[in-house]
């Protein structure tokens, strides 16, 4: 602002002194031309119409020279404008053409200075040059004034601006010192709360109303690990007490080998359901982190199924069910194998504890990729279980009971997503669910 405030002093000061330049030469230009006038209309000298505007008092002044720079009619003129004004340098620029000249107030009869114009002209024969002549006194005391008036008023005006333009910004920023104070009162164990928002309809709103949606997606992600977190050690706690009181019991009441053989495989059993928990747990983990390793190559989908119906026919058949598996010639996917058949294993096991009948692996190619499904003849999913069917623990009423962790369903939605596709799950008009997983396609 202080450099607004001298830039513009200055140039005022440079303005009004080229304007009142340009007004003075006009008038000295506007007044040689009317004593030339006057000079050229009478005789070779000075009457009484040139003698009366040959005057050395007040602001104007004129006077007649000769060519060589001496007074011209020097007896009528030394008694009214004194000795000539020009020396002998300025009379010789002259001579070649109109020329301006100022005098400070040392080279004045007056002590004032003056600016002077010189000009040539021819009269009867003769070669005399007219000079006329103002005061710059009122030049001086104009720009005198207007200086003063910028050295007093500058530092007013910047003083107020500044004052002005802090109390504009601190007003404008008002609303994100409120934000910043309330940003740092935030903590996870208020999540709740959210940033003030100011009431104009501007920037600073729009990113007040920008990072409250952040804080609500990092509130729901927090919530969703502390649930992940509270079902995660209550699924754990289930199987850790039941190896606890097996070992009890076996060693408090096992009384044969055979006893403790069953104890022992009791608690085997129970240890394999928590190494696995443990692994779905981390696989789940991974696939939260983006670090779910993928390595993907060139799968016939046939091999797949036959790598799961191999795996699970036996389990299958001691529970009185079928698995059966349809021969998807020619069908090739860009996938991860051991993580796509990981992700059918997990939904044929789906089928054969919680379903009925049949057993289906079955594959379909759509115009975006392949789809891989696994289809039952049980009652099918509720249907308010549909919408959440891929969260982390959840599991439909009916299952509630049984072994089911509620992970195998979020497993196959993280698999899908890692290799860029998705999980659906729906209820076949027939009765039962249907389940599967779009990957793409090889190229």
């Amino acid at each position: 602002m202080a450099v607004v405030l001298v830039g513009t002093g200055l140039f005022l000061r440079l303005r009004l002194e080229a304007n009142l330049d340009q007004s003075t030469d006009r008038d000295l230009h506007s007044r040689a031309g009317d004593l030339i006038s006057v000079i050229k209309a009478g005789e070779f000298r000075l009457g009484e119409p040139v003698q009366s505007v040959l005057s050395a008092q007040g602001a104007s002044f004129a006077q007649v020279l000769t060519w060589r720079g001496g007074l011209f009619d020097a007896q009528v003129q030394r008694k009214k404008t004194g000795p000539p004004v020009l020396g002998r340098a300025e009379v010789d620029r002259a001579r070649q053409g109109p020329l301006f000249v100022e005098h400070s107030g040392a080279q004045t009869r007056g002590g004032e200075p003056v600016r002077l114009l010189a000009t040539p002209i021819g009269f009867e024969r003769h070669r005399l040059i007219v000079v006329v002549g103002a005061s710059l006194s009122a030049r001086r005391d104009a720009l005198h004034s207007l200086t003063t008036l910028l050295l007093i008023g500058g530092p007013v005006a910047l003083l107020l601006a500044s004052l002005a333009a802090y109390g504009t910004v601190r007003a404008a920023l008002r609303p994100v010192e409120r934000m910043r104070r309330r940003a740092g009162e935030i903590s996870a164990a208020e999540a709740e709360q959210r940033l003030p928002l100011p009431p104009a309809q501007d920037e600073l709103r729009r990113l007040g109303e920008t990072l409250n949606r952040m804080l609500d997606r990092l509130q729901a992600a927090v919530e969703r690990e502390r649930a992940f977190v509270d079902d995660a050690c209550h699924e754990l706690r289930t199987p850790l007490a039941l190896h606890r009181a097996e070992l009890e019991l076996a060693l408090r009441y096992g009384e044969s080998s055979e006893e403790l053989r069953e104890a022992i495989a009791s608690a085997i059993e129970e240890a394999d359901r928590i190494s696995q928990l443990a692994e779905d747990l981390l696989v789940l983990a991974r696939s939260d982190q983006g670090g779910l390793s993928i390595e993907a190559e060139r799968v016939e989908v046939r091999d797949v199924f036959a790598a799961v119906r191999s795996r699970l026919g036996g389990p299958a058949r001691d529970a009185g069910r079928s698995l059966v598996a349809d021969d998807p010639d020619g069908l090739v996917i860009e996938a991860d194998r051991a993580r796509v058949e990981q992700a059918l294993a997990n939904l044929v096991e789906n089928g054969l504890r919680h379903a009925d009948g049949q057993v289906r692996l079955w594959a379909r190619a759509t115009d975006d990729g392949v789809e891989l499904h696994v289809s039952d003849g049980g009652p099918g999913f509720p249907p308010e279980f549909l919408p959440h069917a891929f969260e982390r623990f959840r599991r439909a009423d009916t299952a509630r009971s049984d072994a089911g962790t509620g992970l195998g369903l979020a497993i196959v939605d993280a698999i899908a997503q890692a290799h860029s596709g998705q999980a659906v799950a729906r209820n076949t008009p027939g009765g039962g669910a249907d389940v599967w997983i779009e990957l793409g396609r090889a190229g």
